[in-house]
């Protein structure tokens, strides 16, 4: 079964750091480009950053540059995402998806993603 499972969210306070995993089941992830979104309560989904598996290009959204790194172990099957200087507008459900063609986009419908986890719920509150 093709599946993919975000962890790492949690409660953490301004200032603080998490690492957020998406691990893929079912498939391998070094054909995809891989791609990280949030969404917050009452606002649309965000392109937060994405790689590309053909060269490891990198995309950050404004908002995250600088203090979030995504990143990639293939022989794990999973992709990272490491959120540091966390502040609380980072609060948002974290989704991972999996692109097969690779294109790393942050904008748009995101219809070009062929799969996505469930979510990880980040909280950043003193």
């Amino acid at each position: 079964q093709v599946q993919l499972v975000e962890s790492g969210g949690g409660l953490v306070q301004p200032g603080g750091s998490l690492r957020l995993s998406c691990a893929a089941s079912g498939f391998t992830l070094d054909r995809y480009g891989i791609g990280w979104f949030r969404q917050a309560p009452g606002k649309e989904r965000e392109g937060v950053s994405c790689i590309r598996s053909s060269d490891g290009t990198t995309h950050y959204s404004d908002s995250v540059k600088g203090r979030f790194t995504i990143s990639r172990d293939n022989a794990k099957n999973t992709v990272y995402l490491q959120m540091n200087s966390l502040k609380p507008g980072d609060t948002a459900v974290y989704y991972c998806a999996a692109d097969l063609e690779d294109f790393c986009l942050l904008s748009g419908s995101f219809t070009e993603y062929d799969y996505w986890g469930q979510g990880t719920q980040v909280t950043v509150s003193s």
